[in-house]
């Protein structure tokens, strides 16, 4: 009896252990396939920097490329998307194609741009005849005329023009003039302390901007003084030109005149005539964002000679088509712009960069062939449903709110509504058919596909406003609200989790990853500090009852003054100018996490791989941020972006979320705990 029941004891420790080893492997293997549980670094706490405890050990395995300023999820998304385009592009290279169709285009783009043997032989002469019309320039009449024609073929002067609907009309397309005119990243790079910028300047007055004169042909004498006159003339107009956080306020940037008002604000520019040879016609009132640098322009003509501006439109062409260009300019481009601005350590491989180049120019070419192999219509469907879950909860917080009156939430929800989606590829697509494209110089296909789109968006003055376009691909990782048009567009890319099938990825991870940090964000733009401002059909107008916009500013300021707190490489963030993608962020954690608690994943309250749902949620959210920055690239993005940095989307927003606090049992004394007085809640 004793040996027997040793026996059966033994067999069940046998079988015991066999089943806990089999619950472990299938743990484990789960753990493979799992979006979240490998990339944390469980040697951080959670409430001391969840986003590094969320991504860490994924960072420290993958750094940053040398050809790459940043690393991350986003990047792997695109890798794969290159590998897929490629493989386009190879297929139509085989293809010898009939002339006119999208596969001859796509082919031979890709084979000009890989052609660099005729690219290094060609040097700057595609661009000789260009060359010519700038020297033929005599005054400011002829001037003016080469600024309209340089603009229809992609490259940019002082004069900043561009069709788009009108704020206060959205049912009108209008003719709009805002800053532009300077090389540097933004106005702040001219004037700014800090020793960031004071590099950056300072390398490209004394090196980037002589080096480009010089490969021009001028001498090294010539070429300095060139580069102190450029420099000044940008410097000017970058004095009246508005910082980045002002040029978030629509009124203020709304400054509607006829061309009269126009021609007293700058009498020196001819501007019926500069339109109309811009492909504008019958222009009879504008929208003008920033008077005050039109004002400047117009000093600048006169201010400066006409050999002057003639250096500076030369310089403006070569930078325009720099990466066509034989190895000196698209180096010199490299070293400046990749290299000293963003840190990058080397180029990228040149067919990925023509495959870029393509995508820019042509993607909704690339693209209906795209999405043919890689969005199937169950996908499609389960991010259409997310979008209508987001809408349900965000309705159920704006019914919550304690701040806002009844007859302002009675329109938000109007607006909300109203809300359009476009989810993972456009119902219509372009019409590419006058874009030509040959086996020719590279840099001349380039200039063919900026005219073809400056005649695309020229065309649409006087047409009806098509709310169907998209404004970006669908393998474009990448979203957008558009507050004319009270939309949101969603790509393919932006929903796609590297290394991941979608049926395999739960709920929990997906409403992080997608429907908070892009469905609930670009749903809630259209409720922050701009969108707001635009009611449910896209109009400026106010909406709000005044003491409701009042209530909104001051939960705003919160945040402001919480993202102003943070800094990085003794650089502040700017709390005003990312407000609006601050808000956004914010907006789509809280509202994304009410949708969650809706699935029936939450509901059963089970565990995968020793995560709880709620935990899961929030590692979803930052793997959609899971990035780093070399330092050089991340000071820029202080200067020059309107959004905060990558770690800070997630560590900023989670710390105003009470159940982030309950879900890691964060405590007082936590680097991330914020006193509850202090939290900011808005939507």
């Amino acid at each position: 009896m004793t040996k027997n029941r040793s026996i059966k004891t033994i067999l069940m420790v046998i079988i015991s252990i066999g089943f806990l080893n089999a619950c472990k492997n299938k743990e484990k293997d789960y753990a493979a396939t799992d979006a979240v549980y490998k990339n944390r670094d469980t040697t951080v706490k959670p409430g001391d920097n969840f986003f590094l405890y969320a991504n860490g050990s994924w960072l420290k395995k993958n750094p940053i490329p040398a050809a790459y300023s940043s690393w991350g999820v986003g990047n792997v998304v695109e890798e794969v998307l290159r590998d897929r385009l490629k493989k386009i592009n190879e297929d139509a290279l085989k293809e010898n194609a009939a002339k006119g169709t999208s596969s001859q285009k796509i082919g031979d783009f890709y084979y000009s741009g890989m052609d660099t043997v005729d690219i290094e032989k060609q040097g700057l002469s595609p661009l000789k005849t260009e060359m010519n019309k700038i020297d033929q320039v005599k005054d400011i009449n002829s001037l003016v005329d080469e600024f309209a024609h340089l603009q229809t073929i992609g490259v940019g002067t002082a004069i900043g023009a561009g069709v788009a609907q009108d704020p206060k009309n959205s049912a009108k397309m209008m003719l709009q003039l805002g800053q532009a005119g300077i090389g540097l990243p933004n106005r702040d790079y001219y004037f700014n302390k800090d020793q960031h910028s004071i590099n950056i300047r300072t390398d490209y007055q004394q090196k980037h901007l002589p080096v480009l004169y010089k490969l021009s042909g001028l001498t090294d004498a010539s070429a300095t003084e060139t580069s102190k006159k450029i420099y000044s003339l940008e410097q000017l107009l970058a004095d009246s030109s508005r910082k980045l956080e002002d040029l978030r306020d629509p009124y203020k940037n709304y400054n509607k005149m006829p061309l009269a008002g126009l021609s007293k604000l700058a009498p020196d520019i001819n501007w019926k005539s500069m339109f109309d040879k811009m492909d504008y016609k019958n222009v009879d009132s504008v929208i003008v964002g920033q008077p005050e640098y039109y004002r400047a322009v117009n000093k600048a003509l006169k201010t400066y000679s006409i050999d002057d501006w003639k250096a500076y439109l030369r310089k403006n062409l070569i930078e325009a088509f720099s990466e066509c260009l034989s190895k000196p300019y698209d180096q010199e481009d490299f070293r400046f712009y990749g290299t000293v601005l963003r840190g990058k350590k080397e180029q990228l491989p040149r067919w990925k960069r023509v495959i870029d180049a393509e995508n820019g120019l042509m993607g909704e070419v690339l693209g209906q062939l795209f999405v043919k192999d890689y969005f199937p219509e169950k996908t499609k469907e389960r991010y259409v449903n997310l979008v209508e879950a987001m809408r349900t909860s965000f309705k159920e917080h704006i019914e919550k709110l304690n701040w806002m009156s009844d007859p302002t939430k009675q329109k938000a929800y109007d607006k909300l509504a109203k809300v359009m989606p476009k989810v993972g590829y456009p119902d219509k697509w372009k019409n590419f058919s006058t874009l030509t494209i040959s086996r020719g110089p590279y840099v001349l296909n380039v200039m063919n596909a900026n005219t073809y789109w400056h005649r695309f968006e020229a065309n649409k003055l006087g047409k009806p406003v098509d709310r169907t376009e998209w404004d970006i691909t669908p393998q474009t990782y990448n979203a957008y609200y558009n507050p004319s048009n009270n939309e949101i567009v969603l790509p393919v890319a932006m929903l796609t989790i590297p290394g991941f099938k979608d049926e395999d990825v739960d709920d929990a991870v997906v409403y992080g990853y997608a429907a908070a940090s892009t469905i609930g964000h670009e749903m809630t733009h259209g409720f922050d500090d701009q969108g707001r401002q635009f009611d449910a059909v896209g109009n400026l107008k106010e909406w709000w009852a005044p003491q409701d916009s009042v209530k909104f500013t001051q939960r705003a300021q919160m945040l402001i003054n919480q993202f102003n707190g943070y800094s990085i490489y003794g650089l502040h963030i700017n709390g005003k100018a990312t407000q609006g993608e601050n808000i956004a962020d914010l907006g789509g954690v809280v509202i994304g996490l009410d949708a969650f608690k809706k699935t029936e994943q939450y509901k059963e309250g089970k565990t995968i791989n020793g995560l709880t749902p709620v935990q899961r949620y929030f590692l979803g959210y930052a793997l959609s941020w899971m990035e780093q920055d070399r330092k050089e690239m991340l000071s820029s993005q202080i200067l020059t972006n309107e959004h905060s940095p990558a770690f800070m989307r997630v560590n900023g927003p989670f710390t105003d979320v009470p159940e982030f606090y309950e879900a890691f049992h964060i405590k007082k004394g936590d680097k991330m705990w914020l006193d509850p007085d202090k939290r900011v809640k808005i939507w």
